[in-house]
């Protein structure tokens, strides 16, 4: 692994983890704003709950070593999470205001899945 992709890595998981993080706890405390929202959505508030949960077990498995297997069911995970709430905020607010955040946690996925060292590849 050269050393750029190292740095890409790295950038791309903090900021990632950061973001789910941060949402997650949001979404696992309920706050009323986030409450509102999802169910202008169309989804129960209850959805909260497990999304904030999933969110931040999955950042504690992409940011602990080893695991590989768990790993890729994290960054799955997030994957079909971003997809599913970009697709969500666009059919019902369409705005860049309400899609870019999901689209760029996707995008972070993404580039830390696939510049993620060896030893975090199954």
């Amino acid at each position: 692994m050269t050393k750029r992709d190292k740095i890409i890595y790295w950038i791309a998981t903090v900021w990632l983890s950061l973001g789910m993080l941060s949402s997650g706890i949001v979404q696992l405390f309920q706050q009323e704003t986030e409450i509102r929202f999802i169910l202008e959505m169309g989804y129960p508030a209850y959805f909260l709950i497990l999304f904030g949960a999933w969110k931040i077990l999955g950042v504690i498995a992409i940011l602990i070593p080893k695991f590989p297997l768990l790993k890729e069911w994290a960054y799955a995970g997030f994957f079909f999470a971003m997809t599913g709430a970009i697709f969500s905020h666009f059919f019902t607010k369409p705005t860049l205001e309400e899609v870019a955040p999901p689209l760029l946690l996707l995008i972070l996925t993404i580039l830390s899945w696939y510049f993620r060292p060896n030893d975090r590849k199954i």
